[in-house]
């Protein structure tokens, strides 16, 4: 799909938020300022978060809790080893009442489990072309469900040609 602006990158996460299941895993690929962390933030806020969402480059991992379920926002970018997962306890992070979203997830190389979706995010001049693919049943049911969604011409996403 064709994402036009920064707001429709945001609008796409808060509607992938809507028909994301718990447990998920959620990697996001993609150059450096292609928009990862800005589907992110939109996610978050779908999921009804208002607070400040913050890129955790330098932290690894920035944790969101809602009710009895939390949200785990990695970025493995400035990972020097992935072995160093293995020392944060990376493992502990994969429950049945948390969703993990992973930006720069092939830095992770092993230490995490595969995705439910995989979400590729790519520059095309001054827009951002975004594919979805699922790679377990969780992973197509959301992207069948966010078909649906995406069916009204109202939303600043327009589908690829």
């Amino acid at each position: 799909m064709i994402i036009p602006t920064a707001n429709a990158m945001a609008h796409l996460g808060h509607l992938l938020a809507k028909v994301c299941p718990f447990p998920c895993i959620c990697h996001l690929g993609g150059d450096l300022g292609v928009g990862k962390t800005t589907l992110v933030r939109g996610f978050l806020h779908g999921m009804g978060y208002t607070g400040i969402v913050k890129s955790p480059t330098y932290t690894l991992v920035e944790s969101y809790p809602f009710d009895q379920k939390t949200i785990f926002h990695f970025d493995f970018y400035r990972l020097g080893d992935p072995e160093e997962l293995e020392y944060m306890g990376i493992r502990e992070y994969f429950k049945q009442d948390t969703i993990c979203l992973i930006e720069w997830p092939e830095k992770g190389n092993g230490f995490t489990p595969p995705p439910d979706i995989y979400i590729s995010i790519s520059h095309d001049a001054d827009t951002r072309i975004v594919d979805l693919h699922a790679h377990s049943e969780p992973g197509k049911v959301m992207i069948k469900a966010y078909g649906v969604l995406l069916s009204s011409k109202k939303l600043g996403i327009a589908a690829r040609t």
